[in-house]
């Protein structure tokens, strides 16, 4: 399984940084909106949406998108919406979701689970989309979600024994938990020495924060994904990426932490 999961990322990483350096940003944005329209897809079976249902929220999802993109794309109020976009996504995981995982609410509401799908999955794509402007940056902000997970994964594989949330996620461990907290900080220290000052991105205390917070929600995305997957009786969100499963389960850290992060860009 390791060796699939890994051909697989090392696969999806060769398209996505090729489409992230090569790409024109219209271009760009249509790609990732292939991304999008599959997650949306995705969340509609954990929302246990069906038929016309499941279409019609994929076809929202896909169509506000493209508004937000394209509505505000030359305004001067584009960088105000934006802002707004992120902020809503960052009450949402900051302040709704630890409560929702803590409670395991089980929500049936069809249209309160379309509004979280929304939030999980729009604020994300727009900030993927506006970061293309600052490739570098956006590649910093992922890969601190990538070195966490992947850390996790064999950490917990390895010396997992504490569970971590067994009511939510069974196979995620304290060990593993920590084992990205290690390798993130290792990540940060070698950032701090090797890249010069005046090319940081983030530096002190504000970058120590952020790295921290992405860690954290990137943690929280991904239980929460689990709990919705659970909910359904769902392994994985869809089995489009061998090893990995769906589209959700690739993203599901990267809902929680890249507004977050887009949003410490713009206000830096």
């Amino acid at each position: 399984m390791f060796i699939t999961r890994a051909v697989t990322a090392a696969l999806a990483l060769a398209v996505f940084l090729a489409a992230l350096f090569l790409l024109p940003q219209q271009a760009w944005a249509f790609f990732l909106l292939i991304v999008l329209a599959i997650g949306s897809w995705e969340w509609g079976a954990l929302a246990a949406y069906r038929g016309a249902l499941r279409a019609g929220f994929t076809a929202f999802v896909v169509i506000s998108a493209l508004v937000l993109f394209y509505a505000f794309r030359d305004s001067p109020a584009a960088a105000r919406v934006d802002t707004a976009v992120y902020a809503l996504s960052c009450i949402f995981w900051i302040a709704v979701a630890p409560f929702w995982l803590i409670k395991r609410w089980t929500a049936r509401n069809a249209v309160l689970l379309g509004v979280v799908g929304w939030i999980a999955l729009v604020p994300m794509w727009l900030a993927l989309v506006r970061l293309q402007a600052e490739p570098w940056a956006l590649l910093l902000i992922l890969s601190i979600v990538w070195i966490a997970d992947t850390a996790a994964y064999l950490v917990g594989k390895t010396w997992g024994r504490n569970k971590l949330a067994p009511a939510i996620s069974p196979g995620k461990s304290w060990e593993g938990a920590f084992g990205a907290l290690a390798a993130v900080a290792l990540y940060y220290g070698v950032l701090m020495l090797a890249v010069p000052d005046g090319q940081r991105y983030f530096t002190g205390l504000l970058g120590l924060g952020l790295f921290a917070a992405i860690l954290v929600l990137s943690i929280a995305g991904d239980l929460f994904e689990s709990w919705m997957k659970r909910q359904v009786g769902l392994k994985d969100s869809g089995q489009i990426l061998p090893g990995h499963g769906g589209i959700l389960d690739r993203v599901d850290g990267l809902t929680a932490t890249v507004p977050l992060a887009a949003l410490a860009l713009y206000l830096r």
